[in-house]
């Protein structure tokens, strides 16, 4: 039997404690920025770089203004076809400062744990397997303001990573 894909419910499971932080300043935004601060954390594990891709960036944007009137942590389940990881703030967030609260998961990864991916001591990592996963070629990412003045940050992964019983890289 072929690699499995993690279970909604599993993810939710392993992964909805996301980053809720209250104010960041310096909001940086740009395409470059998500891709700098996911390709430096890859180029720490020696895996290729991702591109943007700008069908992936038009399915987080709709997915993001889906949820500027709540800001809540709900995963949109990629389509089917996407990786995701969220991030909020009470506040402003930049694009960077929500890619590396994913990538300052790297200590609760253990990358010759018996089970991969899994997480030490149930803490948080499989936003970070996913910023590094070797197979991801593409990402897209969205920011908005919501309705109650926090930010809603996604960002998604072509191909999806965080398979059952493969490791990251």
């Amino acid at each position: 039997m072929g690699p499995r894909h993690v279970s909604l419910s599993q993810f939710f499971f392993c992964v909805l404690a996301l980053a809720i932080v209250s104010h960041v300043a310096n909001a940086q935004d740009s395409k470059q920025d998500y891709l700098d601060a996911h390709n430096a954390a890859r180029s720490e594990v020696n895996v290729p770089n991702l591109v943007w891709d700008d069908t992936v960036a038009a399915f987080a944007q709709n997915y993001a203004d889906q949820r500027r009137g709540d800001c809540n942590l709900i995963h949109s389940g990629g389509g089917g076809i996407y990786g995701e990881n969220l991030a909020m703030s009470t506040g402003d967030m930049s694009g960077k400062d929500a890619v590396n609260l994913w990538v300052d998961e790297k200590p609760n990864f253990n990358y010759n744990e018996p089970i991969p991916n899994c997480c030490v001591g149930g803490q948080q990592c499989l936003h970070y397997t996913q910023v590094v996963w070797r197979n991801t070629k593409s990402i897209g990412c969205a920011k908005v303001k919501c309705n109650n003045g926090g930010t809603f940050i996604t960002c998604n992964y072509y191909p999806p990573g965080n398979y059952v019983g493969q490791k990251p890289y």
